[in-house]
Formats: structure tokens, C-alpha cells, sequence
């Protein structure tokens, strides 16, 4: 039987904050502190352990802390590394939680704040928007948990925060289902990727063309296709040893993302079925999102 009760996390619990510049690390940051996070910036990574140690030192001054890093901290990966070794082996709990978003939003939103990419040197806005990606790509893979702000205005970010760190800890996994089109690009922020194309697609059906997966007659029509049923089964068995595993780990957010050619049709209509399933599991929240519904 799956084994998802509430845990509390720990005194001095350990976030890091860190992720593309222009991806919402202010914002979240402001959340975390609405929160009452005691959250730090422009802390260099190697001195993570002594801030933890100062902290233990005075019992209940500061329980939750939050450090701000970015990717112009010298040598940022190998001394936030070797900071964290040294809390982990100190007993602390810690999370790294990354912020990404696609490069076409990030150039629009340092046009927009006329201001130069903080790593782009004599280049142009996108030369230093690849150099961060290069520099903070062993961050992104050890990350906790990713958030791909691409389509999150502030509030909807600054929700996300809320719902991720609350005053009690996640005590719930946060599933976020959501339907794409591979012909738009695999989202960044998935943690696993469903391709339902082997379904025969509802487009080729003239009467069923302009609707969606969210139709009931494509659904059926979806769902009632060899192979369908059997593969919703078998994938939500297949996922209840992952979310178990996310909860051991201490990962509390994860995104399940269903392809087809379009997502208009298949994708939809499995991940709607996926998430009625999956929201039935003891402490499983789960959201679903249609990414390229609507597009032409």
C-alpha cells in the first residue's frame, strides 16, 4: 500500500533558490518571505554551511531559511555542492528548487525591463541566456523540484509558492498533469513524458475534428480504443512506486506530461482520465493543465 502521510519538515529547513535570471527568482523569493522564510541573497555558496551552522546556534531565531543563488556566484555548482555536503552531513534538511523558463520569454523580459542579461557581456541578450543555461545545467538536473514559469504571470508563480511551501510543509504531493503537442516541444519542466500517439487520432474522424479531449464523444472514442484502457492501468500502477519514491526523496512536486501530435485530442482526453485516477491516491493533489489546447 502507498505510503504518502503528512510529514513535517524539520527545524531548520533548507530551500535554495536558484534558476535562470528573469525566471521569477525575485518574486519567489518575496513569496517565500510573505511565508515567513527567512530568505537571504547574494550569500556565496561556500559559506551555506556556516549560515546553517549560526542558525542551529540560536534555537527558534530563524527555523526556515531560504538562500538566493544565481549563476554569477563564482564557480556556483562545485560550492553550493560542497556547501550542502556539509549540511546534510550536519543532520539539515535542504531542497534546491529551480526556476526555468523558454529562452524566447526570458529575451522579452529583459527588452521589456531595458536591461542587459547579467552574463551577456559585449553579446546580445541571448548569448548570455545560453551561457546561464551551460553554467546551471548540473544545477537544473540535481534540482528538487523545477518550475517552468514560461506560462506563470507573477500571481500565478507566487501561488505556486504558496502551495509548494505553506506554513505546515507540503504535506501533499503536487501532481501537475498536463496535455502538449509534440509538434510544440516537449515541456521542460516534465519529469515524465507519455506519448499517446499509438491512439488513433480523432482528427482523421470528420464529426469529431473540431472538438477536444474534453469532449465526451472523443473521449469515448479515445478511451475506447485498443490499447487505451489498459495503458491508463497500467500507467497509474506504474506511478504509485514513483510518487512513494518522491515522498522518500523529499520531493513534493512533480509534472506528468501527456503528448500527442496536436494536443487537442488524445493528450487531453488521457490526461484528464490519468488525473481522475491519480487524484484518488491518499494525499495526491493534482492539477491539470492543457498547454497547446486552442492552438490552431
Amino acid at each position: 500500500m502507498s505510503d504518502l502521510s503528512p510529514v513535517k519538515p524539520p527545524e531548520n529547513e533548507l530551500l535554495i533558490l536558484t534558476g535562470m535570471s528573469g525566471a521569477g527568482r525575485t518574486t519567489a523569493a518575496h513569496a517565500l518571505e510573505d511565508m515567513g522564510w527567512y530568505v537571504v541573497e547574494g550569500l556565496p555558496p561556500e559559506l551555506i554551511s556556516t549560515m546553517m551552522d549560526l542558525v542551529a546556534r540560536n534555537p527558534g531565531s530563524v527555523e526556515r531559511l531560504a538562500v538566493v543563488l544565481d549563476a554569477r556566484s563564482r564557480g556556483l555548482y562545485s560550492s553550493m555542492q560542497e556547501g550542502l555536503a556539509q549540511v546534510s552531513a550536519a543532520g539539515i534538511n535542504y531542497r534546491v528548487l529551480y526556476l526555468e523558463a523558454s529562452d524566447e520569454l526570458l529575451v522579452r523580459r529583459f527588452e521589456q525591463g531595458r536591461r542587459p542579461h547579467p552574463l551577456q557581456g559585449e553579446g546580445r541578450i541571448l548569448d548570455g541566456i545560453r551561457a546561464e543555461r551551460e553554467l546551471l545545467a548540473p544545477v537544473q538536473e540535481q534540482a528538487d523540484i523545477v518550475i517552468d514559469t514560461t506560462e506563470l504571470n507573477v500571481h500565478g508563480l507566487a501561488n505556486t509558492i504558496n502551495e509548494l511551501f505553506n506554513d505546515d510543509g507540503p504535506i501533499t504531493l503536487r501532481l501537475n498533469v498536463m496535455s502538449f503537442g509534440f509538434k510544440y516541444g516537449v515541456p521542460a519542466d516534465a519529469n515524465y513524458v507519455a506519448d499517446v500517439r499509438f491512439i488513433p487520432n480523432p482528427h482523421w474522424v470528420p464529426e469529431l475534428r473540431p472538438l477536444t479531449g474534453q469532449n465526451a464523444r472523443v473521449r469515448d472514442y479515445v478511451l475506447e480504443n485498443e490499447g487505451a484502457g489498459e495503458f491508463v492501468d497500467r500507467y497509474v500502477e506504474a506511478l504509485k512506486p514513483v510518487l512513494d519514491g518522491y515522498r522518500r526523496e523529499n520531493k513534493h512536486y512533480a509534472t506528468l506530461a501527456v503528448g500527442c501530435t496536436g494536443g487537442k485530442h488524445r493528450s487531453v482526453a488521457i490526461s484528464e482520465e490519468l488525473a481522475r485516477r491519480l487524484a484518488q491516491l491518499p494525499n495526491v493533489t493534482v492539477n491539470v493543465v492543457h498547454r497547446d489546447l486552442g492552438r490552431e
